[in-house]
């Protein structure tokens, strides 16, 4: 036995910002596999779309990472998207479009609170994603996702929340120069049990970037974040070239 809390797709569509050519792509997108499980036919559901949603989730933001941190290497691009393609965005990107309002579900799941679980919102809106796919194509599916996730990370003006600021500086200054970053506590204020530093941190005698932090690690580290994203403004220097000695 099945439920459908609303069968009217049409305002979700409005929602999403897409009209469906096909909507039995996103009917299809919105049956849980609960549904399977407790039919006697054989009942298709979401979960190949799932899966071809989570690979064109990936290609967009990856390329959109590429494309707009030409400075920064695979490792921290990778943590980006990361940061960026996780069950906990992606349920709050369905719970924002009230997709779990709109999902098909057994009964059991139904009444299991199967409509607000974060793994069925996310499954949902990648199924979605990859059913708008594969009716309107790339772009499309590119403008839903950039406008799903700029509420999230903004226009992606900078990358975001890498795992380790300190470790992404050393590696982008030591592209181009052997001298490592230097940090250095610039001020200490307030009692023994709250106390705030600030760090600043310096590269070939100049000052990159400045932080502060209920302790010295978060200092360096919120220094380390605004040196990088003062660096991605600086073009790496050009080679220097040695004049031959002249006779």
């Amino acid at each position: 036995m099945t439920t459908i809390a609303v069968s009217n797709l049409s305002a979700l569509q409005e929602t999403l910002g897409y009209v469906f050519q096909d909507e039995s792509l996103l009917r299809l997108a919105l049956t849980h596999p609960s549904v399977a499980h407790e039919s006697a036919a054989s009942t298709p559901h979401n979960q190949r779309l799932e899966f071809l949603g989570d690979a064109v989730l990936g290609l967009i933001l990856t390329r959109e990472l590429y494309e707009k941190f030409p400075e920064f290497g695979e490792g921290p691009l990778t943590k980006a998207r990361a940061q960026m393609v996780n069950s906990r965005t992606l349920a709050d990107e369905a719970r924002r479009l009230k997709l779990g309002e709109h999902l098909l579900l057994s009964r059991g799941e139904e009444t299991s609170g199967g409509r607000v679980r974060q793994s069925a919102l996310a499954d949902a809106f990648e199924a979605v994603l990859g059913a708008l796919f594969l009716d309107g194509g790339y772009e499309p599916a590119r403008e839903f996702v950039l406008r799903c996730f700029r509420d999230a990370f903004g226009e992606l003006n900078e990358i975001p929340n890498l795992d380790n600021p300190k470790g992404e500086l050393q590696e982008l200054l030591q592209s181009r120069s052997t001298e490592a970053p230097r940090y250095e506590m610039t001020l200490a204020i307030g009692p023994d049990h709250d106390r705030v530093f600030e760090c600043a941190v310096f590269h070939q005698g100049a000052e990159l970037g400045r932080g502060r932090g209920k302790s010295k690690k978060e200092a360096e580290s919120q220094a380390a974040s605004a040196a990088l994203i003062a660096q991605r403004e600086v073009p790496p220097p050009e080679p220097t070239v040695e004049k031959p000695a002249e006779s």
